[in-house]
Parts: C-alpha cells; sequence; structure tokens
C-alpha cells in the first residue's frame, strides 16, 4: 500500500491522477469544418458575396461586382440546382430548384444581389446540415473507443494473453486491473472495487463491485483488480447498443420540415403551371411573345416563394439568436420550430436536474466520540486527503469550504470496496462503507456495539432520504456518519414548475441511478412520475411510449447513457458544460451555460416565433394575392411588381426581427 512521508500536510484537494496506458479519456473525433464540400461550396459563394456588395454600394464597375456575383451564384447554386433536378427527374419538384429558377429570375431583371443572397442563404443552410450530420457521426463512432480495443484473457493454466476485445467469447474470463476500462459486459468472480459506470447508467458516483455484480464493457475500474466472466459478445454489450440505437433512432426520427416546406410541393407544382398559362394563354389570343413573356415573368416573380421563405425565417433565424445570448444552443431553424411544439417533458437525473458533483450534506458526530461536527470532518478529510474517489474529493471539499485544518498523516492505505485508512495524531482513522467497515474492523466488541448500532441506523436512516452514508472509524470505534448527496441544481424546481404551466403536464424523471435517490429529488422539484434504475434502452423506451400516446417529448439529458433518447424524441436538449460529446451533438440543442431556466424560456420564445411565421405568412400571402390579381386583371408593371415583392419581403422581415430584442426573450414564458 502506498504510504504517506510522515508529518505531511494534508492538501485540501488532490490533484488528478495520470491515466495508465490504454486508460485514457477516448480520442475526440471531429470533422473539420472545410473537409466538407458543401461548407467550402457555402465559403466561396459568401465571401464572392461579400466582396461584391460593397463593390456595388461603392459605384464600381458592373463587370468588377457582377463576375463576383457570378461566382457566388455558381459555388453556392450547383449543387442546390443539381438536387432539385433529380428530384425532378423523380417526377418531384422541391423548393431547392424552386429557389435556384427564382435566383435566375430575379437576375434577369437586374435584382442580381437579391438572386444571391438567396443562394448564399440557401448555401450556408445546407453546409449546417452537413456538418451536424458530420458531428453527430464522429460522436457515435468516437463512443466505440470507450470501450478498450485489448483485454487481458485468464487461461485455464492461470496464463494471461493480451487480446482484441473483439475475440472475447461468452464464458471467457479476462482481468480488469485498477485504472483500466471493463473490456466486456460480464460477472465479477473474484475481486472487489469501484466502478464508475457513469456513461452507461449515469450513476453519479463509482458503484462497488464484488463477486456477482455485473459490469460493462467501456466503464472505468477504480483501485480493485477484479475477474470477470463474459457474460455478452463485443457486439452485443450495452455500449454498443447504445450505438446501435442512435443511429437507429437518428435515421428512423421522422423527417423534419418548416411549415412552408410542407407545402412546397403543391405550391411550387401550381407556380409553375400558373406561369406556363400566364405566359400560353394570353399568346394563344394574339398577345404579343414580348407582352406575354413579361407578364408572365412577373406573374414569377411575384408569385415567387421567396417572400414566404423569408417570412417564415427571419422570426425562428431572431429567436436563435436571441436564445444564443442567452445561452441556448438552437442547432437550426426546424428546432426551433419544433421547440415550440413539445407538450411532454422527459428529464435525466444527474448532471441535469442535479450538479452531477458529489457533496456532504449532511455530518453526524456520534455520543461519546469527543468530536464536534466540525472536527469528525477534519477527521475523516485528513484521512481522504490522498484518495482520489469521488466521495473522497466530496469530503476534503467540504472541510475546505468551512475553513477547517485538516491535521497531517501517515500511513495512507486504501480497500478496494471498503475505505481508506491513516494515522493521525497517533490515532488510526478508518472511512468508508458503514456495513464493510465494521465488519472489516476487529476490537472490542462492547464499545462497537454500542456505538456501532448507533452508526448503522443514522446511515440507514441518509441512505432512505437517498444520500451515500460514510462512517469514520477511530482506533476501530465509530466516531460520525457523513451523508453525501449529490446537489440539486438551484434553478431546478422552479423549472419543473415553469415546465408543468407550459406543457400542461409534470415532467418525467427517468434516470439510471438508484430508486431512493430518484424519489428523494422527484419529491423536492415536483415530478411524480419516476422511472428509476434505467438502461438507455429503457430510456427510449418511455419516450416512445410517450410519443405513441400522441404527446411531442421533450427529453433533457447530458450523459452518453442519454443519447439514444435524445435521439428518439420530438426534441432532444443537452446540458453543456458537463455534457459527453455524443449527448451534444445528437441534441437538437444545447443549454450552454447548464442553466435549467433558459428551457422554458426558449419553449416559449419558441413559440412567439410561430406566432410571428403565421402574422407573417398571412402578411406575404396578402402581398402576393393583390400583386398576383393585378397582373392577371390588369397590367403591373414589372418594376412596381417587383417593388411590391421586396416590399413584403422587408415588412416581414422587420416582423421577425422583433424577436432580437431582450424584451422578447425576458416576456417569454411570462
Amino acid at each position: 500500500m502506498p504510504t504517506a512521508p510522515p508529518d505531511t500536510p494534508a492538501p485540501l484537494l488532490p490533484g488528478p491522477s495520470r491515466p495508465r496506458s490504454g486508460t485514457a479519456a477516448a480520442p475526440r473525433r471531429r470533422t473539420r469544418v472545410l473537409a466538407l464540400a458543401e461548407a467550402r461550396w457555402a465559403a466561396a459563394a459568401t465571401a464572392a458575396f461579400l466582396v461584391a456588395l460593397p463593390l456595388q454600394l461603392a459605384g464600381a464597375a458592373s463587370w468588377t461586382w457582377g463576375a463576383l456575383y457570378a461566382v457566388a451564384y455558381v459555388a453556392g447554386g450547383w449543387e442546390p440546382a443539381l438536387a432539385g433536378l433529380r428530384a425532378l427527374r423523380e417526377k418531384t419538384l422541391d423548393v431547392d430548384l424552386l429557389m435556384i429558377v427564382a435566383a435566375l429570375g430575379a437576375a434577369s431583371i437586374g435584382q442580381v444581389m437579391d438572386g444571391a443572397l438567396l443562394v448564399v442563404i440557401f448555401a450556408t443552410s445546407g453546409a449546417l446540415e452537413a456538418l451536424a450530420t458530420a458531428r453527430t457521426a464522429d460522436s457515435v463512432r468516437g463512443l466505440l473507443d470507450l470501450a478498450p480495443a485489448t483485454a487481458t484473457r485468464l487461461a485455464d493454466g492461470g496464463g494471461e494473453e493480451t487480446v482484441d476485445t473483439a475475440e472475447l467469447r461468452v464464458g471467457d474470463v479476462i482481468l480488469v486491473r485498477p485504472g483500466e476500462r471493463v473490456g466486456a459486459d460480464g460477472e465479477v468472480l473474484d475481486g472487489a472495487s469501484d466502478v464508475d459506470q457513469a456513461t452507461i447508467t449515469g450513476e453519479p458516483l463509482p458503484v462497488g463491485k464484488e463477486a456477482g455484480d455485473e459490469v460493462f464493457a467501456g466503464t472505468l475500474n477504480g483501485a480493485g483488480a477484479l475477474r470477470v466472466r463474459v457474460g455478452r459478445d463485443a457486439s452485443d454489450s450495452v455500449i454498443a447498443r447504445i450505438v446501435a440505437m442512435v443511429e437507429e433512432a437518428s435515421e428512423t426520427k421522422a423527417p423534419t420540415q418548416l411549415f412552408i416546406e410542407k407545402v412546397e410541393q403543391r405550391y411550387s407544382l401550381g407556380m409553375v403551371i400558373a406561369t406556363l398559362a400566364v405566359f400560353a394563354v394570353p399568346l394563344a389570343f394574339g398577345d404579343d411573345l414580348t407582352g406575354a413573356l413579361l407578364r408572365a415573368m412577373t406573374f414569377m416573380i411575384v408569385a415567387s416563394p421567396c417572400a414566404v421563405v423569408l417570412a417564415t425565417m427571419p422570426p425562428l433565424l431572431s429567436a436563435i439568436a436571441n436564445a444564443g445570448r442567452h445561452g441556448v444552443l438552437v442547432k437550426s431553424a426546424v428546432v426551433m420550430e419544433r421547440l415550440g411544439q413539445v407538450d411532454a417533458v422527459a428529464v435525466d437525473k444527474t448532471g441535469t436536474l442535479t450538479e452531477g458533483t458529489p457533496r456532504v450534506t449532511a455530518v453526524h458526530a456520534l455520543p461519546g466520540g469527543g468530536l464536534t461536527d466540525d472536527a469528525l470532518l477534519a477527521l475523516a478529510a485528513a484521512a481522504e486527503h490522498r484518495s482520489e474517489h469521488p466521495l473522497a474529493r466530496a469530503v476534503v471539499g467540504a472541510a475546505r469550504a468551512r475553513g477547517l485544518d485538516v491535521p497531517p498523516v501517515t500511513g495512507f492505505a486504501s480497500a478496494p470496496g471498503v475505505g481508506v485508512s491513516a494515522t493521525v495524531g497517533g490515532a488510526t482513522v478508518e472511512v468508508g462503507a458503514p456495513a464493510r467497515l465494521l465488519d472489516a474492523t476487529p476490537g472490542d466488541a462492547s464499545p462497537r456495539e454500542a456505538t456501532g448500532a448507533d452508526a448503522l441506523a443514522r446511515a440507514a436512516q441518509l441512505g432512505e432520504d437517498g444520500q451515500t452514508a460514510v462512517l469514520v472509524l477511530r482506533d476501530g470505534i465509530p466516531v460520525g456518519v457523513l451523508g453525501i448527496a449529490d446537489r440539486l441544481r438551484p434553478d431546478a424546481a422552479a423549472t419543473v414548475t415553469a415546465l408543468t404551466t407550459l406543457t400542461g403536464t409534470a415532467p418525467m424523471l427517468l434516470t439510471g441511478d438508484n430508486a431512493q435517490a430518484a424519489a428523494r429529488l422527484a419529491k423536492e422539484v415536483g415530478i411524480d412520475d419516476v422511472r428509476a434504475g434505467l438502461l438507455p434502452q429503457d430510456k427510449v423506451a418511455a419516450v416512445r411510449e410517450a410519443e405513441g400516446a400522441g404527446r411531442r417529448v421533450l427529453v433533457i439529458g447530458d450523459g452518453v447513457n442519454d443519447a439514444p433518447a435524445l435521439a428518439a424524441a420530438h426534441t432532444g436538449l443537452a446540458m453543456g458544460r458537463a455534457g459527453s460529446d455524443l449527448a451534444l451533438e445528437t441534441a437538437d440543442a444545447v443549454i450552454v451555460r447548464d442553466e435549467l431556466a433558459t428551457v422554458p424560456k426558449v419553449i416559449a420564445l419558441s413559440r412567439r416565433a410561430r406566432g410571428l411565421v403565421v402574422q407573417n405568412l398571412v402578411i406575404a400571402g396578402a402581398f402576393i394575392a393583390v400583386l398576383v390579381t393585378w397582373d392577371l386583371v390588369g397590367t403591373l408593371p414589372l418594376p412596381l411588381g417587383v417593388l411590391g415583392h421586396e416590399g413584403s419581403t422587408v415588412l416581414v422581415g422587420l416582423n421577425g426581427l422583433r424577436l432580437l430584442r431582450d424584451a422578447a426573450w425576458r416576456d417569454a414564458g411570462a
């Protein structure tokens, strides 16, 4: 056992250990933005547009800015045009081709800048979508790196061999050394250790494992060695099933569309047919070719969906910008629209409703121990200061927060699954799990029985309250019990209340943590529907059950174990600071500063944006109806048609920009 130098002052917070070879966190896979062809073309189009615009406004020669606008048209428009033509070949008319036609139509009547802007917007939107898809794929592939590539397999004769984890078969026995990741799902045959399985269950604290307990591939072993019998093939492990569930949910999730895109087929087809009719009918009745072509061109401009599309986007983009300023990253206009549709919420516990960091919540000095609560905490912190267990960090952190003097220690030792011991002021101090520590400590029965029963009673009470109990012994005699728990976020209860008001029903709590801890926390925040002890597939099942009942579920989570549910939900929202890469990339939106109070705000803001979209569509539709009627019944001058078309676009754009104001965020949900 490692031993501290004598009379060494105890540092208040232990530093992180250097990971063993092969035990470090998985390397982060991340597709570079410019590695995507869509991003390169969009960047080229945007750059050409940004250079051309000031040249045009400064009155430079038309050939200079005209050539740059042409570059913007080609760079940003060739992919949407090709996609539109392919769709046309499949007898489908989509908005990509219509936007390109509208942009070219605008250029043909001298509105070159307007057409180029439309092309740039479309190209940028496509690049962002491609980047989001690539980053999600990166995270899914990176998740596989959590499981180690090799494992130590034990032969029947007692020998060891290093093998690829893919070669492990059910029934094989592997050795998991301290600090290594478990190579396969299986059952512990012998040994004792604390295993961090937050990636699978989301539990905030390592879980004690001994013979007969189940362990999962990719989880991180603590200070003890374990012999594990493999129970599942690598392809069927829990971590592999998480990957499969995320991919399946992402592929089968119903495609999302903005409101205007839902009617684009009928509108686009109707507009093309109408334009051809406006050209052909007057021509058939003797109108001259130039007049018929001019009328048809005017009709196409005033009836084009540009104004309608831009009537939809400004409110949503303004809401995205406003939410971003207040710490919520919404990944697309589609997501912003969908946020306003949610009518049910499912929320994770650890790292979402709670801070995800264990803290000392109770200090009980036992009668007869001769210690005050502060003295007990200082004694426990002294013994724990060299341990890197999360519970030890919590104890040392609590001592520092109270400004306590931590005495020096000698003879530090750690017993996996039991606790730690050290010599403090000439006395042997032990800190660890109450039941195991009392069983493991020899001594005179009479004083231990008197205080041991009290200690176990207090530990049981803490357990019923959802806290982890830690016993402190001095020279074999129990002197106190500490309670440790994950702390609730300050805004959790208010957020649950606001979400209940917005959706008409209280959120449900989905957690891999134990039932007692989940029930205690749910009671504090006002949640009745509590589902504890869930694996990732159980969370997905709960979400699909709610959506099968017609609900549109918003899932809020932070961990790898939440990613499948985030992908399967109507909308997924991840916590940004402590969130895993997979959760952040899978989610539709991210709470950057982990402020839960922003969730009801962004939902309310989305609903306001949807209301402005409806207003803008009415305004744009009215302009289109008036201008089209004028063009068909009378003679609408082309410049006046363009002015009316552009004027309606400016009007609805300004209406949508109202959501940029800080007041829009303050009033959201009010």
